[in-house]
């Protein structure tokens, strides 16, 4: 069986979307690749972000291939599949693109992870994966009749979009080391602000899922449950991207947590890394570990500096504001680049806030404006603002993001649209 695997050529023009705009590795199209190769597949890898090829380029390539399935994203690499763009409008257009010559298509991505039944209706697709995607891509090969698998979303014969059970998980320890063709690789290092740097970046994860429910985070319907990779995988994994000249790479985990195994196994390699965490985790002495480590980069979830913030966020901290400030301010002793990022959850005292920010700004710890908090569908926050995700959801969203706030993140479009205006509209 032939599969092609697309990465979308993403843009974010009129978006709510606040995701780095550069190319990433799209972990889960990787993971899929190796493991439809160990099975005896075929799988090719098309990357349209990374190679700046248009639709008409890839329809060429899609048609050249001539694939049975054809895998879809529709978020930006696991990076952002907790925060990604909410219009479908590119993977409309690739799906439009390649739909002549590519066999069955199917999406894999967040939105028909929470909302199967809209996905479908705006893509022109024939399935779409719920939850994690790397163990049933290679079981679409075991039969055309797909009506009775567990994790699929699919248009029946009868027209309707038949939902069969819920989102999946993958067992961490099935995943490979992962190989990257050069042409992939990229210059970008990740979230990283330091004057210093060498070689090329790369991402690459240690774990998945997060052991905490936070309103505004968007796991509920994937990534959810907290589990790690071997550390010997991961191990391999590394060691290939350093001969292949990666001097950077950044780990797209929800939370890495403390492990000294870890920092152990990195401290011995020619490797500077940056990544995403929850400093009220960290004691000192580890951040410390951490630095000697080769971390150059700390992405910090503060989100409030209050406890009632906090508890609003469903936060479970144990830490003061205070007490954070300090456990940001030593970090940033050993770590080149640390950032607590803040929240507008709505019950800030906002003078309170911007003491604090000067505060820890004055020790070159970099705390952004709190950002207005975009209640994504697949977060609790959602639910309890709107209920239970619809097929409406994400118009809902962006509306009531549009609406409520007058100004926006910095790496934001300051005139975000509506979904109405950026998706492409489809007959039903």
């Amino acid at each position: 069986m032939r599969y092609a695997l697309i990465n979308p050529p993403w843009r974010f023009d009129g978006s709510i979307y606040f995701g780095c705009h550069e190319r990433h590795l799209p972990l889960e199209l990787g993971y899929t690749k190796a493991l439809l190769e160990a099975e005896g597949h075929d799988a090719a890898l098309f990357d349209t972000h990374a190679f700046g090829w248009s639709t008409k380029v890839l329809a060429a390539a899609v048609a050249g291939y001539g694939p049975d399935i054809t895998v879809i994203g529709t978020a930006p690499t696991y990076l952002f599949w907790r925060c990604p763009p909410p219009e479908l409008r590119v993977p409309q257009e690739v799906a439009e693109a390649v739909r002549e010559s590519a066999g069955r298509i199917v999406l894999v991505g967040p939105h028909g992870s929470t909302t199967p039944r809209a996905l479908l209706n705006k893509v022109d697709a024939d399935a779409a994966v719920m939850g994690e995607c790397e163990a049933i891509l290679p079981r679409l090969a075991e039969s055309r009749d797909w009506s009775s698998m567990e994790g699929l979303a699919l248009r029946g014969n009868d027209g309707r979009i038949h939902v069969n059970g819920g989102p999946r998980a993958v067992d961490m320890a099935s995943l490979p080391a992962l190989r990257w063709p050069r042409e992939v690789l990229h210059e970008h290092h990740h979230h990283r602000f330091d004057d210093g740097g060498h070689g090329l970046g790369a991402e690459m994860e240690v774990s998945r899922g997060c052991p905490y429910a936070c309103t505004f985070c968007a796991k509920d319907n994937y990534r959810d449950k907290y589990r790690r990779r071997p550390l010997e995988t991961v191990l391999d994994e590394l060691d290939g991207l350093i001969e292949q000249g990666v001097g950077y790479v950044y780990f797209v985990d929800e939370i890495l947590l403390p492990d000294g195994a870890l920092l152990d196994a990195l401290e011995e390699r020619d490797i500077e890394f940056g990544v995403q965490t929850r400093i009220d985790l960290w004691k000192p002495d580890m951040l410390d570990r951490l630095g000697e480590a080769g971390c150059v980069s700390i992405e910090a979830g503060v989100e409030s500096i209050s406890d009632d913030g906090r508890d609003l966020l469903n936060k479970r901290c144990k830490l003061s504001g205070a007490q954070l400030r300090d456990r940001l301010i030593h970090a940033k002793k050993s770590v080149p680049f640390v950032q607590a990022s803040l929240i507008d959850s709505g019950g800030e005292d906002l003078d309170a806030v911007e003491r604090w920010r000067q505060e820890v700004l004055e020790y070159g710890v970099w705390a952004n404006k709190p950002v207005p908090m975009f209640p994504y569908p697949g977060s609790p926050g959602y639910v309890h603002r709107f209920g239970f995700p619809d097929e409406k959801a994400w118009e809902r969203a962006v509306s009531y993001y549009i609406d409520r706030y007058g100004e926006f993140s910095d790496i934001q479009e300051q005139q975000p649209l509506p979904l109405e205006e950026l998706e492409l509209p489809r007959p039903l």
